[in-house]
């Protein structure tokens, strides 16, 4: 089995995708396969929908099974999903990474997806090598956020739920507001403002990293954000989570 190369999915309340990594460099060795999330999100809908995906993938690598590791948007402790955010709520309190197992047929890493984003940009993206408190957001149908200290991640940091004037903070600020909202960049970024401002005032941090697919346009709204931290794109858009799950299958 090659140990340079893994394995990463990416659960989201759209679409599951996933990749094989080259993890010297971080880069795609075979292009992002990607099949519909579930309607309603379901665990067992879920699992098979990922089982499908995987067997797509082991076939482009000759059958061989590379470590593998799986993002999911909850709270992940010792195993078991504590929150389900865009999927059903009956994956609360479930032993999910032993579910996975069992329906895969192999051991894997689990992990919340906005911290693999985290680790892939710590590891290969716009977090590396730097000090203090980075602050990673991925804005898409909510917020999703990892915090990152000297290097070392602190896992299920969940700010996009901070309640800012009596809403929860991703509800009105997420990219996903902007569109149910059909909001200009502009109007879209006055939320972001108000959003970043009050993470700024909590935390100090050294350095803010965003990410999610409308990262791709960071041009339109980074901008128009006036803030005392440095703001930038992440480096690995929405590849991030599952550059960042493949990366800690081999932990």
């Amino acid at each position: 089995m090659a140990t340079d190369q893994a394995i990463g999915i990416d659960i989201g309340g759209t679409g599951i995708k996933g990749a094989v990594i080259d993890l010297a460099t971080g880069e795609l060795v075979t292009h992002r396969f990607k099949v519909g999330t579930p309607e309603g999100g379901k665990p067992a809908d879920i699992l098979r929908a990922t089982e499908g995906l995987l067997t797509t993938i082991d076939e482009r690598v000759g059958g061989a099974k590379l470590p593998l590791g799986i993002c999911f948007p909850a709270v992940v402790k010792q195993g078991r999903t504590l929150s389900a955010a865009n999927v059903s709520k009956e994956w609360i309190g479930l032993p999910a990474e032993e579910l996975f197992e069992e329906t895969l047929g192999r051991e894997i890493h689990f992990i919340n997806d906005a911290d693999a984003a985290g680790h892939a940009e710590l590891r290969y993206g716009a977090a590396a090598g730097v000090d203090g408190l980075v602050i990673l957001t991925t804005l898409g149908t909510g917020i999703g956020s990892a915090l990152i200290y000297d290097g070392v991640l602190v896992p299920n940091s969940e700010l996009g739920h901070l309640e800012i004037d009596g809403h929860d903070a991703e509800s009105r600020a997420a990219y996903s507001a902007m569109e149910r909202e059909s909001m200009s960049w502009e109007k879209w970024a006055k939320r972001l403002q108000t959003y970043y401002s009050h993470v700024e005032f909590i935390f100090s941090p050294d350095l803010f990293i965003v990410g999610g697919g409308v990262s791709k346009h960071h041009e339109q709204f980074l901008p128009l954000l006036k803030l005392a931290t440095p703001i930038v794109p992440a480096v690995h858009r929405n590849n991030a989570g599952i550059l960042g799950a493949a990366a800690l299958a081999l932990h």
